[in-house]
């Protein structure tokens, strides 16, 4: 015997806007969704589990009178034209799900370990000067302009400050796509990063759908929240005139870290153009966006040229790196996964499933694997026995 179920219609059209579904998906995905909504057919039992799944839905929220307001679980720093952004989508709030589940784990593996506290979780303000706090950043991180000069392009500036980051005790993940569903894939439109503070175990999360080039900006931008001890959910936003105070301080320490003022002011040579950004990129290992942003911030462009220069620019650099991905074929994925789980954090899980403090059933999920082999290989690529 069929079973058809009786559905609220705003509860449908409410999981297909949480999922991120267009026009052409609706009609793929789920095309009887407008008879379902209409009234004029049910959907089985059997189809609405499917749209769950589809839409990343928990089931029984299907069966409610009405849709519930699910909010972000940290605080939103996110701004569009200065006004708050609406619904998070089902992928937003899996990712900040999952890395607090993460987070909550490896809480308790550093107190059974004897972790201590890293001593700057918390320790400014928003009325802390940002070259103070940026000065402060650099000399933990070991990421000066001279330590910079050893590193091979802003690419592997960005490998390495996240090994950096997480050496002084923060937690780094950065990924595109929700856990291992690469089906789901992240949108750096919606965010681009968000911190989890803790006074043991803070965590940053980058957006790695993002260009590599943003990325760097909105790692350290993340690490500011961490420093004011407070989470957050980001848009990291390097043309952000606006908006609310701790992004706003958190950029200016983020473009601080990266490109000294002082400095940026006696290097440059008077022209925007592509080839001096390039040149200051290459001394500063960081991406010409960042230059750009700096050059503005010592006051040599008006906000319009600014903003129209910016626009061009990240243009150009998508188009780079879209080539070099083209020139470069697929990722190694025991290469990018440790970059995505925290290199720190799966060393952890995996050192504790060998011990027995962790059942592999939960270390497979922590790891998001299946596999037993893709556990053994990532252990041999991390160097844990």
């Amino acid at each position: 015997m069929v079973v058809r179920v009786d559905v609220a219609p705003d509860l449908l059209q409410w999981a297909v806007e949480r999922a991120g579904w267009d026009e052409e998906t609706v009609e793929r995905r789920a095309p009887r969704l407008d008879e379902w909504v209409s009234g004029t057919h049910r959907p089985t039992l059997k189809q609405l589990e499917k749209f769950a799944s589809d839409t990343h839905t928990p089931f029984g929220l299907l069966f409610l009178s009405e849709a519930p307001v699910e909010d972000v679980p940290i605080p939103d720093m996110r701004t569009i034209g200065n006004a708050a952004v609406p619904q998070p989508s089902a992928d937003l709030l899996d990712t900040i799900y999952l890395c607090q589940a993460r987070q909550d784990w490896y809480r308790t593996y550093a107190q059974e370990s004897g972790v201590i506290e890293p001593e700057f979780v918390g320790s400014a303000t928003t009325e802390t000067p940002p070259a103070l706090v940026a000065d402060q950043m650099r000399d933990l991180l070991g990421f000066d302009l001279t330590e910079r000069g050893m590193f091979s392009s802003w690419e592997d500036a960005l490998r390495r400050l996240i090994d950096r980051i997480e050496n002084i005790g923060v937690l780094v993940m950065v990924n595109g796509i929700v856990g291992a569903n690469t089906h789901r894939k992240l949108n750096p439109e919606e965010f681009r990063g968000f911190a989890l503070s803790d006074p043991l175990v803070p965590l940053i999360f980058v957006n790695g759908a993002d260009t590599k080039a943003a990325q760097i900006f909105t790692m350290i931008h993340e690490l500011a929240h961490i420093w004011l001890g407070a989470s957050a959910l980001s848009d990291a936003a390097m043309t952000a005139e606006d908006g609310v105070t701790e992004e706003l301080w958190c950029n200016r320490v983020a473009a601080e870290v990266l490109v000294p003022l002082t400095t940026l002011r006696s290097d440059y040579r008077g022209e925007a153009n592509i080839e001096e950004l390039e040149r200051l990129a290459r001394k500063y290992r960081v991406s010409t966006l960042v230059v750009l942003k700096r050059i503005f911030d010592a006051r040599f462009l008006t906000w319009e040229d600014y903003r129209e220069r910016y626009e061009n620019e990240r243009d150009r650099v998508i188009g780079i790196l879209a080539a070099r991905r083209g020139e470069d074929g697929g990722g190694n994925y025991y290469y990018t996964q440790p970059i995505r789980l925290s290199r720190q954090f799966a060393q952890a899980v995996i050192a504790s499933a060998f011990e027995g403090s962790t059942t592999y059933r939960d270390a497979y999920r922590l790891l998001g694997t299946k596999k037993h082999a893709t556990f053994e290989n990532l252990a041999a690529e991390l160097g844990v026995a």
